[in-house]
């Protein structure tokens, strides 16, 4: 029996390489220009980019969307391997057995399916719940992940738009201190370009990890969707009756390179009867 391997998770190690080639490339530049690294290792600044930014994301984040987020950080460095191929492997094993014994024959695998969305699609038709009715139930819950997950990777991209701003405020709140010592002009110099500091930070984590990890994790939910869709049409072609084969050239739709709209097109058709 076939099972479920689509959700595996392997090292993204393009996050790691970004993350480090950005990096690299920025104190690279730094050293080049005569600077050194001390120059922008300054904890004060950090610790007000980082905890001014992260209290506005608070103020700003449903609590219960706000822990999702930080669960969620994890999917930026390691990726669910989605496997579509082997998945439709283990839809036209139940696509050949159902058009051989019916559908109920499926009954007694439904535990032995890994893959808790695909489980759940099969049991509802293996239940003889309506085609139209099974569409719409699954289709709700894709939905509600979907909203779910990006409202997660939201948090970051606000997270991103906030850390330049507060960073700002770390460079005025130096400035102000620099002001304060006027009368020691040869401490001027150093003291704007220490205030700075809080500037560069702001800048570079909103660009380097903020923006960039909420961008992953759109992409992550955009594969996860595209999955769903694959089960879903599998199931229904299955509870319509088709021939194994018909099934199989229509999922070989979604092995390509563009995302197949199959599955987005009968999703919005879903919301359209039931309106």
């Amino acid at each position: 029996m076939a099972r479920s391997k689509g959700t595996k998770v392997s090292i993204d190690f393009s996050s790691f390489a970004g993350v480090a080639i950005a990096l690299g490339a920025i104190l690279g530049g730094l050293i080049l220009e005569g600077g050194e690294v001390k120059d922008v290792a300054q904890v004060t600044g950090a610790l007000i980019v980082l905890g001014g930014t992260l209290g506005a994301v608070v103020v700003t984040t449903p609590t219960a969307t706000f822990i999702g987020a930080l669960k969620s950080l994890k999917h930026v460095f390691f990726q669910p391997v989605f496997t579509p191929r082997k998945v439709i492997e283990e839809i036209m094993v139940y696509a050949t057995r159902a058009r051989r014994n019916g559908i109920v024959s499926l009954e007694p695998d439904i535990e032995r399916v890994e893959d808790p969305f695909l489980r759940k699609a099969l049991s509802l038709g293996i239940d003889g719940t309506d085609l139209q009715e099974l569409q719409q139930m699954m289709n709700l819950e894709m939905d509600a992940e979907e909203r779910r997950r990006k409202a997660e990777a939201k948090v970051y991209e606000s997270a991103g738009g906030y850390s330049p701003t507060i960073g700002i405020i770390g460079a005025v709140l130096g400035l102000i201190q620099v002001m304060k010592h006027l009368d020691q002009i040869e401490m001027v110099g150093h003291g704007i370009a220490v205030a700075f500091v809080a500037t560069v930070y702001g800048v570079a984590a909103a660009n380097i990890f903020f923006l960039p990890a909420g961008a992953k994790l759109k992409a992550r939910v955009e594969e996860s969707t595209r999955m769903k869709e694959l089960m879903l049409d599998g199931v229904m072609s299955i509870v319509q009756g088709l021939h194994p084969k018909v099934i199989e050239r229509k999922l070989e739709a979604y092995l390509s390179d563009t995302p197949s709209d199959s599955g987005q097109v009968q999703r919005e058709r879903a919301r359209a009867e039931a309106a």
